[in-house]
């Protein structure tokens, strides 16, 4: 049996078309399998902001139902005070004036500081939300690359494993400023993921 030069080209091109195939898929195989260490250290990450987001849902709620009740004990001690000065006949109503007087200014004060800790709690559920967003834009974007690079995989199309490249950057970038703190929000895309 005789081997033609053209058998001999052939085998070699199909040699190297295995190889490009082989090196493409240890690319999509080494991408992947960073991804998905990453996403995994961004998703414990998130689940401890979301558990401070509960908490600080949970304490503005608190403060909240604090401060109503600040507000009824103040509304009571002032009619209570009006009544004692209508009916103020003698030296002993002048000391529960006195008393009651405080009790209002005492009052006043813990309404107030209850508000602030409301308020506080309200802008760190915010804070807090704004890195969730971060994270959940990572995930997402993060999922659409392994998708890419799964039908990459597939199609063993270079130009495929460039396009996923394009959600993996931005999905990172997202995961890293969620880690580190950074201030990058699209709130446009946030709006229309919510």
């Amino acid at each position: 049996m005789d081997v033609s030069p053209f058998d001999i080209a052939d085998d070699k091109q199909q040699a190297d078309a295995h190889e490009e195939k082989s090196r493409l898929n240890t690319w999509v195989a080494i991408t992947v399998a960073l991804l998905a260490t990453f996403m995994g250290v961004c998703k414990v990450k998130d689940d401890n902001i979301v558990q401070a987001m509960q908490q600080a849902q949970a304490d503005k709620i608190d403060h909240w139902a604090y401060y109503q009740a600040r507000v009824i004990r103040e509304d009571i001690s002032r009619s209570t005070l009006t009544l004692m000065r209508l009916g103020n006949n003698d030296h002993v109503a002048d000391s529960a004036i006195k008393l009651n007087e405080a009790r209002i200014l005492d009052l006043e004060h813990k309404k107030e500081e209850l508000k602030r800790q409301a308020e506080e709690d309200q802008k760190r559920y915010d804070d807090l939300n704004y890195r969730d967003d971060q994270f959940d834009l990572s995930d997402t974007f993060l999922a659409i690359s392994i998708a890419m690079l799964a039908v990459t995989s597939l199609t063993n199309k270079r130009w495929m494993f460039s396009a996923a490249l394009i959600p993996t950057a931005f999905g990172v970038v997202m995961g890293i400023a969620g880690l580190v703190g950074w201030l990058i929000h699209p709130n446009a895309l946030v709006r229309l993921l919510s």
